[in-house]
């Protein structure tokens, strides 16, 4: 007995230690928390802060190009038949064998880049990359954002359909008791009772599915921020507040604070410096070269002088080799005209962009000022289907009114209060449009 007690103990004192950890997983997540943790653990935004780290790397490959080019090298050859060559002295041919049997090297050379238009193009083009990397980076952290933002009003939408679900089922159950009694009492016909039972059973069908419906859409939600999809998180409803007036618009889009448009720049100079290289193919090359090589020969083995009986002796040499291009097949000029071509497309890859971009503008302008109509209608209408409601209800309890119209008024409060919700969330995507338009998407994490 005593040991049992131990063991309760125990039990109680894991369970208090526990406790205050579940409490902590268990705390509410507002948006601009679950924005903070997508961008620190998303994987897409994680891979491109490397695509960031990789950029600088090449352009260090790039720069290395430029740099001065050494190379060692050594070697070892052993010749068991020496070579010979017929010389003719005098009218007289004689053969003289040239070498040692074993003959080692080691020597160094270098080599720099004096001029090479090609290797400079690349070197810009290197540092328009890096940047491209960064915008890149940040284009995404901008999709992720507004991926988890809408994720984030869909999960508290259903939320909220789950609370009107529940108080309609808790209403429809007091509506049961009262209609139960009535039955036993020869008051209420049996039909009656089948029917709040055929009611009961549709809400409580509807309430597993919206449960479901919210356990898909949290998981959506933690794969897009990149947390564990067995975490469990908490949204307070507070973060799907209602909306009185619509947001200032402007009279057109200022393109300055968009990525996309920051990215289209970018691109516009890469394919310009593309083309500088193609052209750079024309120009001749100057580069400075020179070597040191050190020679040892003997017909004992040797290496580098090892052995005394061999002859050792350096050589070097520096020189300069200019590259002229004369001819290539028209190679270059079919490089040259395909730039030309790209560039041309990246231009209409602009017009289309610019284009899409005032479009998403202009649609999120009306989308709002719709959905505040929206709003407006179905904030009263929700309250008026309750007023009607509450009224049926109470008309039912003094027999003035039907079942059959106490089951229609609770559908069409449910339905109401639905709508109302749904606008709300149309409303909070089509906002989320327009700050992203507005190249503001990231005031969200602020």
């Amino acid at each position: 007995m005593h040991r049992v007690k131990m063991v309760k103990l125990m039990l109680v004192y894991l369970i208090g230690i526990a406790l205050p950890q579940f409490v902590v997983a268990q705390q509410q997540l507002t948006l601009k928390e679950a924005l903070t943790y997508a961008l620190q653990n998303n994987n897409k935004v994680r891979k491109s802060k490397l695509d960031i780290e990789g950029g600088r790397y090449k352009v260090q490959e790039v720069r290395a190009q430029a740099l001065p080019q050494i190379t060692g090298t050594t070697g070892l050859t052993y010749n068991p038949i020496i070579g010979q060559q017929v010389v003719d002295f005098g009218g007289q041919l004689q053969t003289l064998k040239f070498g040692q049997k074993w003959n080692s090297n080691a020597g160094v050379q270098l080599s720099q880049q004096l001029f090479n238009q090609q290797v400079f193009t690349g070197l810009q083009a290197a540092k328009s990359s890096e940047e491209y990397y960064n915008l890149t980076s940040q284009y995404t952290e901008e999709q992720i954002i507004e991926l988890v933002a809408n994720n984030y009003y869909q999960v508290l939408v259903n939320r909220q359909q789950l609370n009107v679900i529940d108080t309609n089922i808790k209403n429809v159950k007091v509506v049961e008791k009262i209609v139960s009694n009535q039955f036993k009492n020869g008051l209420a016909r049996k039909i009656d009772v089948d029917r709040i039972t055929v009611n009961l059973t549709n809400l409580n069908t509807q309430r597993e599915q919206i449960i479901n419906a919210i356990t898909q859409l949290e998981n959506q939600l933690k794969f897009a921020m990149g947390m564990s999809v067995t975490t469990p998180i908490s949204l307070p409803a507070t973060e799907l507040t209602e909306v009185s007036q619509l947001p200032e618009f402007r009279d057109s889009l200022d393109f300055a604070n968009r990525t996309e448009i920051k990215l289209l720049d970018n691109q516009d100079k890469l394919l310009s410096l593309q083309r500088k290289a193609y052209v750079a193919e024309y120009y001749p090359t100057l580069s400075l070269t020179g070597n040191y090589t050190y020679s040892s020969q003997s017909n004992g083995f040797d290496f580098l002088n090892s052995n005394s009986t061999a002859i050792g002796f350096g050589s070097s040499a520096v020189g300069l080799t200019l590259r002229v291009p004369i001819f290539n097949g028209f190679l270059t000029r079919s490089k040259i005209r395909q730039a030309d071509v790209e560039i041309r497309k990246a231009k209409e890859d602009r017009k289309e962009s610019t284009n899409s971009l005032n479009l998403a503008y202009e649609n999120a302008k009306i989308q709002l000022s719709n959905n505040m109509n929206t709003i407006k209608a179905q904030r009263k209408n929700a309250q008026l289907a309750d007023e009607i409601y509450r009224s049926t209800q109470n008309n039912y309890n003094n027999g003035l009114a039907s079942l059959t119209d106490l089951l229609e008024t609770e559908n069409s409060l449910t339905e109401a209060q639905n709508s109302y919700t749904q606008a709300l969330l149309n409303y909070k995507i089509a906002e989320i449009q327009l700050i992203k338009s507005n190249g503001n998407i990231k005031s969200l994490v602020k």
